[in-house]
């Protein structure tokens, strides 16, 4: 009842996944995103393939030998569908015998993509397909690219209800996480979503304090400078802000 894509960033590291459905809030329930690997859980969905996935790949298993290791504890793994990466850039995929048709899996380079009670395979090939093609789209926008062709390929069997993009860029807390939980067009949601978070909240995210520099940028005039900037670029080119909230107090 699931399509996403789990994938890494060659230039800036970045790890993330994308997901949609036709089932309420899928954002809350297959991503699972930590600084340098990931999992996503679909179909019958098993959470702690999720959050026990991340914790074995964070004390050194790889990807392969996690999920064989699912395998061989869940007496529910033909009904469970999986992929994953590691923190050395290898994964791992499972689509269980007894997920709805139609349900698959592809591992590219640098990315997996799998869905379950799909339209048909032409659903993976166009995800996979976009996501290579776009490779001159900026990470988070080539992810969302892949879901969108999915979706033009038939996406979800059932229609379509809610989708989210969880990605982390090296630390424990995400540099962008954006859902669209209940909504008749959630892809389009995610996209105004996106355009929103380039207004003002990704400048500031790429700022935050890190592991390696624990205060971050502590004087934020350089940050208001550039948050203007994009302001003024903006109404420039004649675009009014992507949000539905009222324009800041100058």
């Amino acid at each position: 009842m699931t399509y996403s894509i789990v994938a890494k960033d060659p230039e800036t590291g970045a790890v993330g996944i994308a997901v949609a459905s036709r089932f309420f809030a899928v954002g809350a329930m297959v991503p699972h995103v930590s600084a340098t690997h990931a999992v996503a859980s679909q179909a019958w969905v098993n959470p702690l393939w999720g959050t026990q996935g991340l914790a074995q790949m964070q004390a050194g298993k790889s990807a392969q030998s996690v999920l064989d290791g699912f395998l061989s504890r869940d007496s529910g793994q033909a009904s469970r569908q999986c992929h994953m990466i590691d923190p050395e850039g290898g994964f791992a995929a499972h689509t269980g015998r007894d997920c709805i048709d139609w349900a698959g899996h592809e591992i590219g380079d640098r990315f997996s993509v799998a869905g379950n009670m799909l339209a048909g395979p032409q659903v993976i090939t166009a995800m996979a397909n976009a996501f290579r093609q776009a490779n001159n789209e900026p990470f988070e926008s080539r992810m969302l690219t892949a879901l969108e062709a999915g979706e033009t390929a038939g996406g979800d069997k059932r229609g379509r209800q809610s989708a989210g993009m969880v990605i982390h860029r090296g630390e424990d807390y995400a540099w962008l996480d954006i859902r669209a939980d209940d909504h008749a067009d959630p892809l389009g949601e995610l996209r105004r979503l996106l355009a929103v978070a380039r207004e003002r909240y990704l400048l500031i995210a790429d700022d935050l304090p890190t592991s390696a520099a624990f205060s971050g940028l502590p004087d934020r005039d350089d940050l208001d400078a550039r948050i203007a900037a994009a302001d003024a670029r903006r109404k420039a080119e004649g675009r009014a802000s992507a949000s539905h909230a009222p324009e800041p107090f100058a």
